[in-house]
């Protein structure tokens, strides 16, 4: 087809397609999903690592222990508190002296192996020293919990990755946009498996330490 001047017109070209900014907030709102998911993951291992007793004395062996509180299952450290009057031993206090029981109870009923000394007042945990082959069984403990935390991080990003290839799909993002949110997922998955090998490493260390 000629235009005016006599020449032929050519066919336009399609535009460049123009992105909302929705399908950014898209992106930003599953990011901000897998980091709340994935320092979920951290805290858990670290509170289930805090259970697991090293050499020394600490409050975080007992504070999560569930109690018996008048029929319900409770922590702990809303029944009592928790204290360490020695390198190598618990101190606690009910807050209600008819808790004493049942707070013996689910010490010994718990994988701590220790045994409570209950003085009428109060219950005493004395931690025995740990001998190399516990240190080293306990050490593959933390290497296990530490696998399963690798695992959860990385079934974040499984689970968002293919939440965004939907988003893809129904064209609520771009190709682009996919791309560029895979790689942001695999940054923070990398930043949160070394922070799961940081506090394995740690732990085992305390563990090992004489």
């Amino acid at each position: 087809m000629l235009n005016a001047s006599g020449c032929q017109n050519k066919p336009d070209s399609p535009a460049p397609p123009i992105y909302s900014t929705e399908e950014v907030d898209v992106i930003k709102e599953t990011l901000k999903e897998a980091e709340v998911r994935m320092k979920g993951a951290i805290q858990a291992l670290e509170e289930d690592l805090a259970g697991i007793r090293t050499g020394r004395a600490s409050p975080a062996l007992v504070e999560r222990l569930q109690v018996e509180y008048y029929g319900s299952p409770t922590p702990m450290m809303q029944v009592a508190s928790i204290s360490i009057p020695e390198p190598r031993q618990i101190l606690i206090r009910p807050f209600e002296t008819n808790m004493l029981k049942p707070i013996e109870r689910a010490i010994l009923a718990s994988d701590l192996g220790l045994t409570p000394n209950n003085d009428g007042k109060a219950i005493r945990l004395n931690l025995p020293p740990l001998n190399e082959q516990r240190r080293r069984d306990l050490a593959k403990v933390v290497h296990n919990r530490a696998e399963e935390a690798h695992v959860a991080v990385r079934n974040v990003r499984r689970d968002l990755i293919k939440d965004l290839r939907e988003f893809e799909h129904e064209k609520m993002i771009s190709e682009d946009d996919l791309k560029n949110g895979e790689e942001e997922l695999q940054k923070l998955t990398d930043r949160f498996v070394e922070q799961v090998n940081v506090v394995k490493e740690r732990k085992q260390k305390e563990i090992m330490e004489v």
